[in-house]
């Protein structure tokens, strides 16, 4: 399985998204995004 973007929740409520290898290493995190759309957008 190759690399996969994941959307998640940080404690402040806001939007990120991180980049897992087929591992499961996290190899990049997001900027924050308040809204869900706008953080899929992003990738």
């Amino acid at each position: 399985m190759p690399a996969k973007y994941e959307v998640f929740q940080d404690k402040a409520g806001q939007f990120r998204f991180r980049l897992k290898t087929e591992k499961g290493e996290i190899i990049a995190v997001s900027e924050a995004y308040k809204q869900h759309a706008g953080c899929v957008n992003g990738i």
